[in-house]
Parts: C-alpha cells; structure tokens; sequence
C-alpha cells in the first residue's frame, strides 16, 4: 500500500489509485441536470413554443450543460461530451435505430474505454512523432520498460522493433482495447501486453516508465514512482506535470499537438 501525502487533499485513494473526494459522475450528472431545468425553465416561462423544436432545446441544454462544467472544475475533455450528449440523444431518436444498436454501442464503447469514469483517464494515443521523441529517451544499455495504459500497443510496439535488447511491458484495462494490442505483439519476444490494472503492479525494476495519462492521475502516479522506482530509474509522462516537483527536462515534441514530455530523475522525487 502507498502512503498518501496529506498535502494531496484528496487527489489519490489510498492504495495509490486516482479517486478524488467524489466520483467524477456527480459533477457531470449535476452539470447535465441544472442545465435541463434552467433551458426548460425559460422555455416554459418565455417561449413554451420552443417545446415543439427539440434539437434547438437539447443544443442550448449542451452549452450551457458544458459552461456549468467548466465552473465545476472538468476535465477538458468532458466538455464536449456535455454539449454533445443530448443533442446526439434527439437526433438518434428521431433516426428510429432497432434497439439492439443502443445496446450493441454501448457494449462497444464499454470494451474500448472501459470504467473511464472511475479511473479518470481517458484513452489517449502517442502519434508517431512522440513516438520516436520517447524512443530517443531509451538508455543506451539493455533495459526493462512500461507503458502505463498502453491503449493499442503502438508505442511499445515500435521501441520493441528498435531496441530488440530491451524488455518491454505494457498494461491496459479496457478489454478490446488490450485485446487487439496483444494480438499486434504476439510474436515479439521482447514484448508482454497485459490486461489489468497498472496501480496493482509494481514499478520496481524497471529502468523507464512511460505514462500518457490525465491530470487527475498524475499526484497518484507521483507517489507511485516515489515508492517504488529505482533512484536511478527515468520516469516520462506525455503531456502532464507531476503537481509539485520539477521535472529533470521538459522536451518538445515537434508534432501538430505541440506535445511535451516532463521528464523525471526518480533519484530527486524521494
């Protein structure tokens, strides 16, 4: 078990995994609610015509659904989920879809992003430039690597090919997801794409971890590394700091997102 720095206020469980004071569903749920009752409110009380134009309520309900958000505090990435959600949900209705296409999406959806709600780290996928900035990071020795939420295996599919001396392991929990990247590894020696939660694993060992994540996960990951990396171990997260500790190098990834990577000297984060 990883010991929680009170300083965190909240930001990791217990055990080292990213929960926060309340499931990220309330805020998304409320933002949702208040924005339903406010657009419904006005229409009623100021153009109860509008209740025969569906599409023109739900998208006024998503914007302000997705300005109540961003007061709440969301992820960015939520937001436009918020002024999506009910304005996709009439225009489906309206397309007289079977049933079994709800369910069958649904089913789909859940295997390819899994319990995205619980864990708050949405599936990210490292482009190739980023790819090859991290493959300039690999130690010039043999070496045992990790992806955290490795998504499709792509990354570690192409350091396995360049560095045929290194040890790679990768970890995801959406089923589908961690499926066809195991299927994409078979056959490489030097390479192990495993299906659960990277929390639960330990980090010891490894000479680079590398983590695409959220910034609801890094405080977690922080500690994480803190207990368990070697001293002289190298941790790379793409895109996000760890709050309150400098990163040995920023790098910038000369790709169309202007990626950088904070790099760590796990030696300076005990």
């Amino acid at each position: 078990m990883i010991p929680i720095d009170p300083a965190l206020n909240g930001a990791a469980a217990s055990d080292g995994t990213p929960c926060g004071n309340r499931h990220p569903l309330v805020p998304a749920l409320l933002a949702q609610v208040l924005a339903a009752l406010i657009v419904g409110g006005l229409a009623l009380l100021l153009a109860p015509a509008w209740f025969g134009r569906p599409l023109l309520l739900a998208t006024l309900q998503g914007v302000l659904a997705l300005l109540i958000a961003w007061r709440l505090g969301a992820p960015i990435w939520w937001l436009p989920i918020h002024a999506c959600f009910l304005p996709l949900a009439v225009m489906a209705r309206g397309m007289a879809l079977p049933g079994w296409v709800w369910g069958g999406g649904f089913v789909l959806l859940l295997l390819v992003f899994w319990r995205t709600d619980k864990s708050r780290v949405p599936l990210y996928l490292t482009n190739r430039r980023s790819r090859d900035a991290l493959q300039l990071q690999l130690p010039a020795a043999p070496c045992r690597v990790i992806d955290l939420g490795c998504g499709d295996g792509a990354v570690l599919r192409q350091l396995a090919a360049a560095r045929p001396d290194c040890s790679f392991v990768g970890f995801e929990h959406a089923p589908l997801t961690w499926a066809w990247a195991w299927l994409r590894a078979r056959g490489r020696h030097n390479l192990s794409i495993r299906c659960g939660d990277f929390w639960a694993h330990s980090l010891v060992g490894y000479d680079l971890v590398y983590a695409f994540l959220s910034p609801a996960a890094m405080p977690a990951l922080g500690i994480k590394a803190r207990a368990e990396m070697s001293p002289r171990a190298r941790l790379v997260s793409n895109s996000f700091a760890i709050p309150g500790r400098v990163a040995l190098e920023v790098i910038d990834v000369p790709d169309a997102r202007k990626t950088r990577f904070y790099t760590y000297d796990c030696g300076r984060l005990q």
